[in-house]
């Protein structure tokens, strides 16, 4: 903590500028499970400091990703449950950075509150350090704003940023992609971190009691599933990539499977999807039961139980589903490349 740091003034406006420092003093032990042999900073300087790995790599490219999570925050207000969205914040960029192959190095973050409660923010970085941990990336930097006046008391906005690296040779960029190729899925955890907007409205959420146990969701409370974080694949796909030719990644987020799949999809070709094949989780059907939503509807909103989809050539299906369980994902097929104009179709 900075000795003889502190403004009457800036407290009377609302802002306690030690809360500041209890809250980094706090999230120092969560920050030190993320370091990796690249750091070369502590956090608390003015910029965040990594030296990367350059071992075998030919012509190394940076690639970089930034997002939030969204209205999911509102879930964990009314839940008072922290510990998770920083799961989500980093699973949301390390998932998108990964669809062209880059392994992410460092991530920071960026929190700001209506009124910093050390212990809140602790719980937050909590989460953040456990998605880096899960991505095999450092949290080297990041920055608290309290904004009294701005943000209502109790609540804050959660934003990341990461950069990754990848071998220029080894970029996936979907040239590869042909007929006959095949689409394989990987489960998501539930909602994720899209959605949220049209699933506070279904569930009406500001006067539902989240808490309560829900028979159509097993038993959980509807809260509860509704926290559960982003899944962040890095790690399996990375050990896919060691092994198998990939054609093609999509991050399954805001737009479902109509806006993302065909994001890397080239002109001329087409995913057919399965729909029978999908293996869509309870969650996904109580919204659109509850909200009369159609299922073109979901499936243009939503992930419907499936985190990202990979293509790989046919030949190569099976051997890649047998890597991508041996990490833990229970992979399957949901579809396969044709050639049309129409990027997708669900029939």
């Amino acid at each position: 903590m900075i000795e003889n740091s502190r403004s009457e003034a800036y407290a009377a406006a609302g802002v306690d500028i030690t809360a500041g420092y209890r809250a980094v003093e706090l999230m120092k032990k969560h920050i030190r499970r993320t370091e990796t042999p690249g750091v070369c900073s502590d956090v608390g300087g003015f910029g965040g400091l990594f030296e990367p790995d350059l071992t075998g790599m030919e012509h190394p490219v940076l690639v970089s990703g930034t997002d939030g999570v969204g209205t999911k925050l509102k879930i964990a207000f009314l839940m008072d449950r922290h510990d998770t969205v920083g799961i989500d914040c980093v699973a949301m960029c390390v998932n998108d950075i990964i669809c062209c192959g880059a392994q992410p190095l460092f991530f920071l973050d960026y929190i700001a509150c209506g009124k910093n409660v050390p212990e809140r923010i602790e719980q937050i970085v909590r989460g953040v350090c456990e998605g880096c941990v899960q991505a095999g990336a450092a949290l080297i930097g990041g920055e608290t704003a309290e904004m009294p006046g701005f943000y209502p008391e109790d609540e804050y906005d959660l934003a990341g940023y990461c950069t990754g690296m990848v071998d220029r040779g080894r970029i996936i960029d979907n040239s590869r992609m042909c007929a006959g190729d095949v689409v394989l899925a990987l489960p998501s955890s539930g909602v994720h971190s899209n959605g949220f907007s049209l699933v506070r409205k279904v569930f009406d959420v500001d006067r539902a009691d989240l808490k309560a146990p829900c028979a159509e969701l097993g038993g959980q409370s509807l809260g509860e599933v509704l926290l559960t974080p982003t899944r962040i694949y890095v790690k399996p796909v990375l050990a896919l990539l060691r092994q198998v030719q990939v054609k093609g990644i999509s991050h399954i987020t805001g737009g479902g499977f109509y806006e993302n799949i065909p994001r890397a999809i080239p002109d001329g070709l087409g995913a057919e999807i399965d729909r029978n094949s999908i293996r869509v989780l309870p969650v996904f059907n109580l919204i659109a039961k509850r909200g009369g939503i159609s299922e073109r509807d979901m499936f243009n909103t939503f992930n419907m139980g499936v985190g990202m989809s990979i293509v790989v050539a046919a030949n190569e299906a099976d051997r890649a589903l047998s890597i991508l369980r041996e990490q833990g994902e229970e992979a399957y097929r949901i579809g396969r490349i044709v050639k049309s104009d129409e990027k997708i179709r669900i029939i």
